[in-house]
């Protein structure tokens, strides 16, 4: 018999840790090759740790809710192999095949000012790996933290009830390191010390660390009324991330949101003309999405205020075309990858690379870096028969897009002979925007600009 050390693959440029979330198999369980033998969750995605090879599972070096560096140990599978000298290969996360079929060169842009760090003497000289002997219970967090933000939350002796009042501002909301620590920098200056006061049963409880695991005891199920019929369901993770991202986008920006009624015709006609011989030719099928992302990336680079982020006083204008969209996902909740550089993608590279995001994301093999970097936000409601929506901002993002249904409908069109009514495809595009950074003006012209690119669509465009 070998052993095999089975290490936590690498999940994306920008992610150095991960928390286990659960152990789907355990000591003594076998497991087949590629078969999933954890799940874990980063800040952006969670995703499953698959073994390259079959075996038992003889062991777990680490427990759930435990934060686990990239390439370290976390299990040991015994294999049917021969005994080999001891050899640990660090795995490597899927490539993903390249996409990317440019057409033109993005035009120069202002590229993107960098939040201003702030240093705090000693706390950014933690050892990243130090044990932590008293322990602040983080588990009941409202909200979802980076390994790094709980790594000196722990050490700053910060509970979850405390940790959960400190605004973010990173990455769609979260609570950066840089914020942590300027909420530390704050708290200790008045009267050296903290004026906050944990409840009672968060007080600092001492944890001895163990070498052995032990698996932990089934979480208590919420309640279920028995009076009433209602039931009660305790929130996922993913749906508090959700919650609490939707929750501060209402109140960090003032939504306005405008209106468009579009004749698409002529689109619906030329993908009904060749959607057939394009899925023969390219193996793909093309849906309106690529179309719709095509035509925002092009409005963006003729109003490109539209692409900019806020930092207080400062207006950041992306140098990227980074375009969001909105998939929903088997579990009801919602994720957001991001096709980059969209502007630099033909129909082709456009048409695959929605394909290919929306496919993983429902099977939760999305990186990381799927997910990050978005500058603009588009969501299909008329995916669910809706006509029109107002979506909330996808924040930092200043705007977001709906498309609503295509609806077969009379409407009144010029010829030479005069006015006629005809059926017509029609659909309602809805801009939601930030009117700290895009009046009315702005928005109303934007969402108008998209709307002329689908009107004006070609029935003769060779793909």
């Amino acid at each position: 018999m070998a052993k095999y050390q089975l290490l936590l693959p690498k999940m994306g440029e920008s992610v150095a840790e991960a928390t286990i979330i659960k152990w789907l198999k355990k000591p003594g369980d076998y497991v087949e090759a590629d078969e999933a033998v954890m799940e874990i969750a980063t800040d952006k995605v969670d995703s499953e740790v698959p073994s390259p090879v079959a075996g038992k599972l003889a062991e777990q070096l680490c427990a759930e809710d435990d934060v686990v560096q990239v390439g370290s140990i976390i299990a040991v599978i015994e294999t049917e192999a021969a005994e080999e000298p001891a050899k640990v290969e660090t795995p490597v996360a899927p490539s993903i095949p390249q996409i990317q079929q440019p057409v033109s060169t993005a035009p120069e842009a202002v590229a993107a000012t960098p939040e201003p760090a702030v240093a705090i003497p000693g706390i950014d000289q933690l050892p990243k790996a130090a044990p932590v002997q008293n322990t602040v219970a983080l588990n009941d967090s409202i909200r979802f933290y980076s390994p790094l933000v709980r790594s000196i939350a722990v050490q700053e002796g910060i509970g979850a009830a405390e940790l959960d009042q400190v605004s973010g501002t990173g990455a769609e909301g979260r609570l950066t390191k840089d914020d942590l620590l300027q909420y530390i920098k704050n708290r200790s200056t008045n009267n050296g010390h903290a004026q906050y006061t944990q409840p009672s049963q968060e007080k600092a409880a001492v944890a001895s660390p163990s070498p052995a695991y032990e698996p932990k005891p089934e979480p208590v199920k919420a309640a279920v009324s028995v009076s009433g019929g209602d039931e009660i369901i305790e929130m996922d993770r993913m749906r508090r991330l959700i919650a609490d991202h939707m929750v501060m986008s209402k109140q960090t920006s003032p939504h306005v949101t405008s209106f468009v009624e579009a004749d698409v015709t002529n689109l619906v006609l030329w993908r009904e003309k060749i959607k057939n011989s394009f899925e023969k030719r390219e193996g793909q099928k093309i849906t309106f999405t690529p179309i719709f992302i095509e035509a925002v990336a092009r409005a963006i680079k003729d109003m490109p205020m539209i692409n900019v982020s806020v930092n207080g006083t400062q207006i950041i204008k992306k140098k990227n075309i980074n375009i969001s969209m909105a998939t929903a996902l088997p579990s009801g909740n919602l994720i957001v990858p991001v096709i980059k550089q969209a502007d630099e993608l033909n129909l082709i590279g456009l048409t695959k690379a929605v394909n290919d995001l929306a496919n993983r994301a429902r099977n939760g093999k999305l990186l990381p870096d799927d997910v990050k970097d978005g500058t603009f936000t588009i969501t299909n409601v008329g995916s669910f028969g809706n006509v029109m929506g107002t979506p909330i901002i996808n924040q930092p993002q200043v705007a977001i897009l709906a498309v609503g249904a295509i609806k077969k409908k009379p409407a009144v069109i010029e010829t030479k002979e005069g006015d006629m009514i005809a059926i017509r495809h029609m659909m309602f595009l809805s801009l939601s925007y930030d009117h700290r950074v895009v009046d009315g003006a702005l928005g109303g012209s934007f969402v108008r600009k998209v709307a002329d690119y689908l009107e004006n669509w070609d029935l003769n465009r060779e793909i």
